[in-house]
C-alpha cells in the first residue's frame, strides 16, 4: 500500500527504508566484510574487487528474492546465494569467500542499523527544525494571554509562549534522548552462526574490527543476536517522540475548533478542504500526527514483545522486528515534518483568546480572587466562599465582579480596587515569564 506514503511518511525516509536501500546497505554489509577479510589476511586481496562489484542492489531480482525468501525464512539466504553466484561468474576463489565467517542475522541486522543511522539523520534534522520554530513562537507570544485549560475546561491564566514553551522542553528531551540512543544502536551486528565466530578462528577479532571501522559503526563487546534491547530502544524512543507530537497537535486542533477559534493549519490550495461542506478548513495534519500517534504505541508494544527470544537466536521475535521497526520510524518522521510544516506558518488568533479570556465572566480568576481572601481568613474558608460565589454567578447570570463586590463577607476584606486588579488576568500568571526563560535558556545549549 504505497498511495498512501506521501500523506503519513517523507520521501526521505521512505528512501531510506524502501525495498531498494534494504537490500543495498545488506550488500554494504557483504563487501565491507569482504575488504575486512583482506585486511585480516583471512582472503587474498584479489577477491575484493570481483565481489564488490556484485554489491549493488539493482543487479538483483527484488521479486525473484522475496519469493525465494519466502522458503529460505528471510532475505539474507537467497541474497547471499545470488551475490555468490554473481561473484562466480568472474572469480571461482573469490565467490568461495562471500559472507565468509557470518551468519543471516550478521547482515539483516547491521543493514538494519545502516539504515536507522540515516533515519536518525533525518529526524534530528527535523527535531532541531522544530525546536528552532518553537523557540521563535515561545520568545514571541511570553506575554500573549491565553485561557489555561485543565479537564477540557477553563482554569486559570498562562500566556502562549508557556504553552509553547511547555511543547519546546519536551522536544528537546527528545533530542537529547536521540544522541544517548545512537550511541547504543549505531553498532555492527557480528558474531557468526552463535555468536562465537568461530568460523573465522583467531581471526575473528581482527575481521569483526576491521569491518566495524570500514561502516563506521561501534563494536560491541559481544554479539547482540538475540538482545533485542537496542533496537527496541530505537522503538520506544521514537513511540515518545510520536507521543509527544500527538499531544502538540491536540492542543492546537482543540484550538483550532470553530468554538475556540484561537489557533489554525495554515492553509493552502488542497489542502484541508472538504469533499461536501465548502467552509470547512480542517487540520488535516493535525489528523496524520494524531493517527500516528495512535498508530505507534501498538507497534512499539510488537517491538517489546518480540524482545523475549529463545537462546542464541530467536523465532519469530526477531522477525517480527523487520517491517514493525521501519514503520515506526517512517510514521514517526511523517507526524513531525507535518507538524513542523503546521508550526511555522501556524494562524494565531489573539483576539480570540482574548475573547475566551472573559467568556466565562470573571471566573477565570476565581483563584486568584481566594488567595487574596485566604490571607485573610484561611485557604479553606476563602475556598469555600469564593466557590459559592462562583457558583451563585454561574446560577444567576451576573457577573462574577458583580456578585464578588455585593457579597459582605468578602467586600469586608477586599475592596473593589482590589477586586478589579485581582480580576485583570495578566497579574496572575505567577512564574510564567521566568519558566519560559528557563527553557528557552536550556534549549540555546543545542
Amino acid at each position: 500500500m504505497r498511495l498512501l506514503d506521501p500523506l503519513f511518511t517523507t520521501d526521505k525516509m521512505r528512501e531510506i527504508f524502501v525495498d531498494t536501500n534494504r537490500l543495498q546497505r545488506m550488500l554494504d554489509f557483504e563487501a565491507a566484510l569482504a575488504r575486512a577479510l583482506a585486511r585480516a589476511e583471512v582472503a587474498p586481496q584479489s577477491s575484493v574487487a570481483p565481489v564488490e562489484a556484485q554489491c549493488k542492489s539493482n543487479l538483483y531480482s527484488h521479486e525473484a528474492i522475496a519469493s525465494a525468501a519466502a522458503l529460505a525464512g528471510n532475505l539474507a539466504i537467497p541474497l547471499v546465494k545470488e551475490l555468490t553466484a554473481l561473484v562466480a561468474k568472474s572469480d571461482e576463489k573469490a565467490a568461495g569467500l562471500v559472507h565468509f565467517g557470518a551468519t543471516s542475522q550478521d547482515v539483516i541486522d547491521t543493514g538494519l542499523v545502516l539504515q536507522l543511522r540515516d533515519a536518525f539523520d533525518c529526524t534530528e534534522q527535523d527535531l532541531a527544525r522544530l525546536s528552532s520554530v518553537l523557540r521563535r513562537l515561545t520568545t514571541e507570544h511570553k506575554a500573549t494571554l491565553l485561557a489555561g485549560r485543565t479537564w477540557m475546561q477553563q482554569a486559570s491564566p498562562i500566556t502562549l509562549g508557556l504553552k509553547f514553551a511547555n511543547w519546546l522542553d519536551a522536544i528537546e528531551r527528545h533530542r537529547e534522548r536521540l544522541v544517548q540512543m545512537r550511541r547504543r544502536v549505531e553498532v555492527l551486528q557480528f558474531g557468526g552462526a552463535v555468536g562465537t565466530l568461530a568460523a573465522l578462528g583467531n581471526a575473528g577479532p581482527r575481521v569483526a574490527e576491521g569491518l566495524a571501522q570500514d561502516l563506521k559503526l561501534a563494536l560491541p563487546e559481544v554479539a547482540w543476536h538475540a538482545q533485542r534491547d537496542r533496537f527496541a530502544e530505537v522503538a520506544t524512543i521514537y513511540g515518545l517522540l510520536a507521543g509527544t507530537l500527538g499531544k502538540i497537535a491536540r492542543d492546537i486542533s482543540l484550538m483550532s475548533q470553530t468554538e475556540i477559534g484561537e489557533a489554525a493549519e495554515p492553509s493552502a490550495p488542497g489542502r484541508g478542504g472538504s469533499s461536501t461542506l465548502p467552509h470547512k478548513r480542517n487540520p488535516v495534519g493535525c489528523s496524520v500526527v494524531l493517527a500516528a500517534a495512535i498508530r505507534v504505541p501498538g507497534l512499539v508494544s510488537t517491538m517489546l514483545s518480540a524482545m523475549v527470544q529463545e537462546h542464541e537466536r530467536g523465532l519469530g521475535g526477531w522477525q517480527a522486528e523487520w517491517e514493525t521497526l521501519p514503520e515506526i520510524c517512517m510514521l514517526t518522521s511523517g507526524a513531525l515534518s507535518h507538524l513542523v510544516q503546521i508550526l511555522e506558518r501556524l494562524k494565531i488568533h489573539q483576539d480570540a483568546m482574548g475573547r475566551n479570556l472573559d467568556a466565562a465572566h470573571g471566573l477565570l480568576m476565581a483563584e486568584a480572587i481566594a488567595m487574596a481572601l485566604a490571607k485573610h481568613i484561611g485557604k479553606m474558608p476563602a475556598h469555600q466562599l469564593i466557590e459559592r460565589a462562583s457558583h451563585q454567578a454561574i446560577e444567576s447570570g451576573k457577573l462574577f465582579r458583580e456578585v464578588l463586590v455585593n457579597e459582605k463577607e468578602i467586600s469586608k476584606y477586599l475592596s473593589s480596587r482590589e477586586i478589579d486588579q485581582l480580576l485583570d488576568a495578566k497579574n496572575y500568571t505567577g512564574s510564567a515569564q521566568v519558566m519560559i526563560d528557563c527553557v528557552l535558556n536550556s534549549a540555546k545549549k543545542h
